[in-house]
């Protein structure tokens, strides 16, 4: 049985490169703030990757991906050990496009905090009078620089984003630039749509693109997972305060609440956490991890 190594360790995954072809495993480390904690959520990688195939499923009409299969009879032997079990991605090869693409249905985070000191969200001006949590217009697209682990994502607007795609792909900055913005809007809201009828709000969200190797704009890396985005309890919801959520917020909240946490959490919280993460994937699939 051939061993691999990954190429590349990213906060919470890791990559394998097959060749044509990569490996994605989802480990159970939990990042917040950009900082990689010392505890680990069980079953979390499980959660991350099963949710992600449902949605790219869901959205393949919307734009193409670049999922192969989770399923472990479909890996290389070397991934059909144990621990992979579930949380192995088998997927296409990209090159892939150095902006996060965010976008927000609803104002809070730092979408919030900006608006409170200038009436903007990333430079963007939005009407007066919006209270924490209050559903946006129509959803906005604010794309990052993505950082390196350890420094921080820096916000760019759609013109900045040109110009980071321009050199990255010369000649088709502006045409990467604006499939990626649609797309990102387009599967926000189709996605979006479908949990609010499940009982779920999804406040916010980032996605990641990749070029295949005919040069066609994929959808790619994890999709709507707790980790990448803020979702919201439907019946819940209540504009002007903080919301019950499924997501990372909740370790975010006991972080800042406990500022002396050397980056670990204590059991209850990992507990919580891991509880959370399965209700929505339960509430959303209609299935169990």
């Amino acid at each position: 049985m051939t061993d691999f190594k990954p190429v590349k360790e990213g906060k919470v995954r890791e990559i394998y490169d097959l060749g044509d072809k990569l490996i994605m495993v989802a480990t159970d480390r939990i990042s917040a703030f950009d900082v990689i904690l010392n505890n680990q959520i069980t079953e979390k990688g499980k959660v991350l990757t099963q949710m992600s195939k449902f949605w790219f499923d869901l959205t393949k009409d919307v734009i193409p991906n670049d999922l192969i299969s989770v399923e472990n009879k479909d890996m290389p032997e070397f991934f059909q050990q144990p621990e992979f079990e579930g949380r192995a991605t088998l997927c296409k090869k990209l090159e892939m496009i150095p902006i996060e693409c965010i976008v927000r249905g609803y104002i809070t985070g730092s979408g919030w905090e900006n608006y409170k000191k200038d009436g903007t969200i990333c430079g963007m001006k939005l009407p007066e009078g919006l209270v924490e949590c209050a559903k946006l217009p129509e959803p906005l697209y604010t794309p990052s620089t993505k950082a390196e682990i350890g420094d921080h994502d820096e916000n760019i607007n759609f013109e900045q984003s040109i110009v980071v795609l321009e050199k990255a792909f010369p000649g088709r900055g502006e045409e990467i630039a604006t499939k990626i913005k649609d797309a990102t809007i387009a599967v926000y809201k189709k996605c979006a749509d479908y949990a609010l009828s499940k009982g779920i709000i999804i406040a916010d969200t980032k996605f990641e693109f990749g070029l295949d190797e005919e040069g066609n704009v994929l959808l790619a890396d994890e999709v709507l997972t707790p980790d990448s985005s803020r979702f919201w309890r439907l019946d819940q919801y209540k504009p002007g305060e903080g919301q019950s959520s499924f997501d990372k917020q909740f370790v975010r909240n006991w972080l800042k609440a406990n500022p002396d946490n050397n980056a670990t959490l204590p059991q209850e919280v990992v507990d919580k956490t891991i509880a959370l993460y399965k209700e929505a994937y339960t509430m959303l699939t209609g299935k169990e991890i």
